[in-house]
């Protein structure tokens, strides 16, 4: 009942805002909203201007003219044909609010039973959203699915789609990582999934991120099982199709590897002891003159025994390590001089205190941050640092946003909170307002696109975040 209320009183805020801005125009000169005679069949209806002039779904709108009555049931309006939903009608005036997908923006006024139509001269200028849609995968009403390679749309639902990254060389396929599963693949050349990667090629146990080496030629797979002497990461070659798995590194427990993106060198963990490696990659694939073992260890991080990764930025300045279960995230600085990180600190989330709170710093609260992606900023244009931090959340089902300067945001999800108080569920739609999801961990971005992909755990699925088409 609260959120009810709360989502009332937005309502009535907003319409006291739009009668705010017609009183505004009034004083403009335009036209008096207040007040108005019923419709009068025997009068022209007329459409005079509107207000404002731009915007997107769920705009509130005022349109001015002449002889709209003060019965909003006999009163339709269409923008850009689509069907706008009407909030009241004061004779000169229609309160309303802008429709998705209105994007030609024709305004058009209907009285009566069609016989009164009134049409804008100038068109409404809309501007699409960011929404959220389904890609492929599904299950059934009873959680049921099933794991097979097909189109999209037929390809049934994904086990764990826990990482997600795009092949370097070739932006239109993108790795799926699916933890206690496969490596998939979606082709966005043909819309359709294979496998091209099983956990039997490389005696994997629990596959948990998938990396590539600057220079395109080799991938890198994070691998989590318990044996010390274990397959902590695997290198396969792009010149066998990535069918020829070696084992790089041993040790147990690894939850993440990544790669310098200008150096080369291999970061990967163990939540043992919270222990951060360095491997000499660029060494090893040049000379293979290391052995398994042949890696250092840096630091560990504060926490001992729990999962975490590691985010490496695109200009190679400092990584974003995410402890995943203890809800915070740390940062580490690159040592250009020495090629390596250094001691990490926190720049987000409160260690061990989870919930869901947007802020700066230690004051922001995180529920199981999962897989990153950096974005570049274009308002950030000119600074040492022209990257947010985007990322999944488990338990708060939702996207954040980490900017330089340490502040959390929302950016998609927990939305429709008119239909139950829960932040999770399954709803495509506006990013906050509608969009719902379960259990999100695999991100990867697209930069040529701006298109986001979300691996949605509990749908089964994986999710895209675009601008509406």
């Amino acid at each position: 009942m609260k959120r009810s209320g709360s989502l009332l009183f937005k309502w009535l805020f907003g319409l006291l805002a739009v009668m705010a801005m017609a009183l505004a125009c009034k004083k403009k000169g335009i036209v008096d909203p207040t007040g108005g005679a019923p419709y009068n069949p025997a009068e022209e209806v007329v459409v005079k201007d509107f207000f404002p002039k731009t915007g997107g779904s769920g705009q509130q709108l005022v349109i001015y003219g002449e002889n709209f009555g003060n019965d909003k049931s006999i009163v339709s309006v269409k923008i850009g044909g689509k069907d706008a939903t009407i909030i009241n009608v004061h004779g000169d005036a229609i309160y309303c609010i802008v429709p998705d997908k209105a994007y030609t923006g024709e305004i058009q006024v209907t009285l009566g039973a069609g016989q009164e139509v009134a049409v804008a001269k100038e068109t409404f200028n809309y501007q699409k959203r960011m929404v959220v849609t389904t890609l492929a995968g599904k299950k059934d009403q009873r959680g049921n699915y099933d794991i097979k390679d097909g189109t999209f749309s037929d390809c049934g639902g994904f086990l764990n789609p826990s990482w997600l990254v795009f092949d370097p060389k070739d932006p239109n396929l993108l790795y799926m990582g699916q933890d206690g599963g496969d490596i998939r693949l979606l082709n966005f050349n043909n819309k359709t999934v294979t496998t091209p990667i099983t956990r039997g090629m490389g005696g994997w146990e629990r596959i948990r991120t998938i990396a590539f080496t600057p220079d395109q030629n080799y991938m890198i797979i994070a691998n989590d099982q318990g044996d010390v002497n274990g397959k902590s990461t695997s290198i396969l070659s792009r010149a066998t199709g990535f069918k020829d798995p070696q084992v790089l590194t041993s040790y147990k427990q690894c939850n993440g590897a990544s790669i310098h993106p200008v150096n080369g060198e291999l970061y990967f963990n163990s939540y043992e002891k919270g222990q951060f490696y360095r491997f000499d990659l660029n060494r090893y694939i040049a000379n293979h003159d290391l052995g398994i073992k042949d890696y250092q260890e840096l630091f560990k991080i504060q926490d001992n025994n729990w999962e975490f990764n590691i985010n490496i930025a695109p200009t190679g300045d400092y990584a974003y390590i995410i402890v995943i279960n203890q809800q915070y995230i740390l940062r580490t600085d690159y040592d250009w001089s020495n090629k390596t990180f250094t001691q990490p600190y926190v720049v987000c989330g409160q260690p061990r205190s989870a919930g869901w709170v947007d802020g700066v710093g230690t004051t922001a609260r995180l529920s199981n941050p999962y897989q990153g992606v950096f974005v570049r900023n274009p308002d950030y244009a000119g600074k040492k640092d022209e990257y947010d931090f985007y990322f999944t959340e488990q338990n708060n089902h939702d996207i954040r946003i980490l900017t330089p300067q340490g502040k959390v945001t929302t950016f998609a999800g927990r939305g429709s909170s008119s239909i139950n108080p829960d932040p999770f569920g399954y709803i495509d739609g506006g990013l906050r307002t509608e969009a719902r999801f379960d259990r999100p961990e695999g991100l990867a971005y697209d930069s040529v696109n701006h298109v986001f992909y979300v691996g949605d755990w509990m749908n089964r699925c994986v999710r895209k975040i675009s601008l509406e088409n």
